[in-house]
């Protein structure tokens, strides 16, 4: 039986919940818009499950309602609540607040108070600077879906540039698969033995500023990070059982980061760069930049193909918490600019140092105004045992997800 696993930031949310209202009058919420989705997802793996526990299949439903309301003054409160129920998993099985954030307006300053979703980055199969908020692993090991961050966040934009502030006075710990999860590694991590380097835990206050500006046809963001490291440390260690398992620890450390686009012409070229002090013993540099080259109008049609190609580039090289410590990327676009909003990625990465190979594909096509298809494909090869995911080499995956927007 399914059963959905209370976090522990639940009565820090509801903290946060309670403050976010008290900034506005109770009786102007009720002006509002209703939007969101409710989703369906099979997921099948056709490969053996290679570690104890894992399920060959699973489907799950989600469903992310959107409350808004906007203010005669121009400011606005938003209300973004996430939930998932997955067979295959109980720790996918989840409840999250992407966004519950009270934006307040007064000529060219922005105050934002609550719990918010901020992206940063530019390239396409890797996002080094974007560090505010943690990622929410059971999604998707892609990496892309992120847990809502609380936050106070101020903002100021001028003919110079855009200067952001942000205190967090919470940290989320990352999420991760459970014993029936697949794209996991051998042993599973306990959540609830969590370590941090520092005395407050997850009440430590983290802090970053970004500064960003467009130059005619340059853009550019310089970021610094001071706080607790979104990326664990994982630990051996077994549970009560004996059993092994791996326990995650925070570590306190400084990012600066940057990330810039230049166009010319047809051409997109993108870089994303940091330097990072205080995880583990190293102090290290990472990049990854490249371009995406966009043909117009294929063959006399509406469509357009896009080429990219990354450099993915981690100093670490050998000891480095990421697959990507030197591969080289690249992909094809289509995008076919019909009603329906057709478009495909089709994308591979190949490490420089080994003969390791991954292969994806992402689609997607609208049925009406409601209705949304998703079709997502990812293949592995040739992993060596030291490579980074070794222990995911049986987890090839097939997955479609179908949506209704209302």
């Amino acid at each position: 039986m399914l059963s959905v696993r209370p976090p522990k930031t639940r009565y820090a949310f509801l903290f946060i919940f309670v403050l976010t209202f008290l900034f506005f009058p109770l009786s102007k919420i009720f002006a509002h818009e209703i939007s969101g989705y409710v989703a369906g997802e099979i997921r099948l793996f056709p490969n053996d499950a290679l570690h104890s526990g894992q399920n060959e299949q699973s489907s799950s439903l989600f469903f992310q309602p959107e409350y808004y309301h906007e203010f005669d003054t121009g400011s606005s409160f938003t209300f973004v609540p996430f939930f998932r129920l997955d067979s295959g998993d109980q720790e996918r099985t989840h409840l999250d607040i992407r966004e519950l954030t009270y934006l307040w307006l007064k000529e060219d300053f922005e105050l934002r108070i609550g719990v918010r979703k901020v992206f940063w980055g530019v390239t396409e199969f890797i996002h080094l600077v974007d560090i505010i908020n943690q990622t929410d692993l059971v999604e998707n090991i892609d990496t892309e879906d992120k847990l809502g961050q609380p936050m106070t966040n101020f903002s100021v934009s001028r003919d110079w540039g855009t200067i952001d502030i942000f205190w967090m006075p919470f940290f989320r710990e990352r999420t991760f698969a459970g014993t029936g999860g697949r794209m996991r590694g051998a042993t599973v991590v306990d959540e609830d033995r969590s370590q941090y380097e520092s005395a407050a835990e997850e009440w430590n206050s983290d802090w970053a500023f970004r500064y960003s500006h467009s130059f005619d046809d340059f853009d550019i963001g310089v970021s610094q990070f001071v706080g607790t490291n979104r990326e664990p440390t994982l630990l051996d260690g077994t549970d009560s059982s004996g059993n092994a398992i791996q326990i995650p620890k925070y570590e306190q450390i400084k990012q600066t980061s940057l990330d810039a686009t230049y166009v010319i012409g047809e051409w997109l070229w993108k870089l994303e760069s940091l330097y990072r002090s205080g995880q583990g013993n190293e102090n290290y540099f990472a990049w990854a930049g490249g371009f995406e080259y966009t043909l117009v109008g294929l063959l006399e049609s509406n469509m357009d193909l896009g080429f990219v190609g990354e450099w993915l580039y981690d100093d670490r090289e050998d000891i480095a918490t990421t697959a990507f410590e030197n591969d080289i990327a690249g992909g094809l676009r289509l995008t076919v600019n019909d009603a329906a909003s057709s478009e495909a990625l089709l994308g591979w990465i190949q490490d420089v140092d080994t003969s390791a190979r991954l292969f994806f594909l992402e689609a997607s096509r609208r049925y009406g105004s409601n209705w949304l298809l998703n079709l997502e494909m990812r293949l592995s090869l040739d992993q060596p045992d030291s490579d980074f995911l070794f222990a995911q080499r049986k987890d090839d995956l097939f997955q479609v997800e179908l949506f209704y927007y209302f």
